[in-house]
């Protein structure tokens, strides 16, 4: 079980309460405020806004709890129809203040977005192939045993180095102390990996072979990191001989990132409208935000069709996505800025080649927090 991915999505659901004012029935009122003590008249008091009725049911506490980790109430269903159908309504009454009836775009993204990720980490996977977890658990056995052995060796190599003022002795040495770092670091890694196996997806395209094939060929030499920076290559070639941790913390850090998303994205959306006056980059975050929920939405759908649907889920998503897609951003550009069709199709355009952009910068930067951290 991720539990990780648990915490996350309760903690973006939690995030989300915090920025959400309570709404929803309150029950019965009485005329003095238990809170701060003010005379009220309907229910809420009108100095702290706290519901006149108070609540000691065990029941109601199942409630708060729907609420406060997942925005049970009934903003949730009036938001998530016009989410799918009618984004661009969405946004345009959110942005002229119409916002009491909806969930704002805030908590909608941070609960869509760590909710996909606790579905997808608890989303069985069908392997290609049988894995036999014995097996599986013998060879990082044997891996752990063969880096210590390693280490043993260029720690030896290093006590029998002899201490001298030499140039090229003082060299050997400093080598032989990098060489007993780098085993000493490739040792611990493979630990954290044996104790990650379990929590690591299979890959869909037959078990962890894959794993097995690319850490071969990062310990023979064939794979070699060649990014210009010399540290980044080191660090990279030292992650691909533990592509199952390497593989885990780049999804840990894909969720725990995921907000950088809209900085991201709001420059790309604000450039489209530049030369127009009445818009603010309020009203592109919005935008911005209520569309990568959505998107969020779309890849829980898509994942859950491709792994429980079969090929033919999998056709189905391969050929819908194309099209919901740009079909979604169009109905938003469209109804959020009230433009013109033709002045939609042309953003829509611009804003698809900005979203490849803009999610190859955000991959960059997953792959370097997940591998350099």
């Amino acid at each position: 079980m991720e539990l990780d991915a648990v915490g996350g999505a309760a903690t973006g659901g939690l995030i989300g309460a915090a920025i959400e004012r309570p709404t929803g029935q309150a029950g019965e009122h009485s005329k003095v405020c238990s809170d701060c003590g003010a005379e009220v008249s309907g229910r809420f008091c009108q100095n702290c806004g706290q519901p006149t009725h108070v609540h000691r049911t065990l029941l109601h506490l199942g409630e708060e709890l729907l609420h406060g980790v997942m925005h049970f109430d009934s903003r949730i269903w009036r938001t998530l129809p016009l989410l799918v159908f009618n984004p661009g309504k969405l946004t345009r009454e959110w942005v002229h203040g119409k916002r009491t009836r909806y969930v704002s775009p805030l908590a909608m993204f941070l609960f869509t977005v760590f909710v996909m990720f606790m579905l997808l980490s608890f989303m069985p996977v069908k392997a290609e192939l049988p894995v036999d977890v014995a097996i599986q658990r013998t060879a990082m056995a044997n891996r752990v045993a063969a880096d210590k052995k390693s280490l043993a060796e260029a720690e030896a190599a290093l006590a029998a180095a002899p201490q001298s003022d030499d140039e090229a002795a003082a060299d050997r040495r400093k080598d032989l102390e990098g060489a007993v770092a780098d085993a000493r670091e490739l040792v611990a890694d493979t630990e954290e990996a044996v104790a990650l196996m379990d929590k690591t997806p299979l890959s869909v395209v037959g078990g962890r072979g894959w794993e097995e094939e690319v850490r071969a060929k990062a310990l023979s030499g064939e794979f070699k990191a060649n990014t210009g920076n010399k540290k980044l290559d080191e660090k990279l070639n030292k992650k691909a001989q533990n592509p199952a941790l390497a593989l885990y913390k780049i999804q840990q850090t894909f969720y725990k990132f995921s907000f950088l998303l809209v900085p991201i994205s709001l420059p790309f959306v604000a450039l489209l409208f530049l030369w127009k006056r009445g818009f603010t980059f309020y009203d592109h975050g919005v935008f911005v935000l209520y569309s990568l929920a959505f998107m969020a939405m779309l890849s829980m759908a898509a994942a859950a069709a491709m792994r429980w649907g079969g090929s033919a889920g999998a056709s189905a998503v391969a050929l819908g996505v194309p099209f919901i897609i740009p079909a979604h951003m169009f109905a938003q550009v469209k109804g959020a800025y009230s433009l013109r069709t033709f002045s939609a199709l042309w953003r829509t355009f611009m804003l698809l080649n900005f979203c490849a952009v803009a999610l190859s910068l955000f991959l960059l930067a997953v792959i370097m927090l997940g591998f350099t951290g």
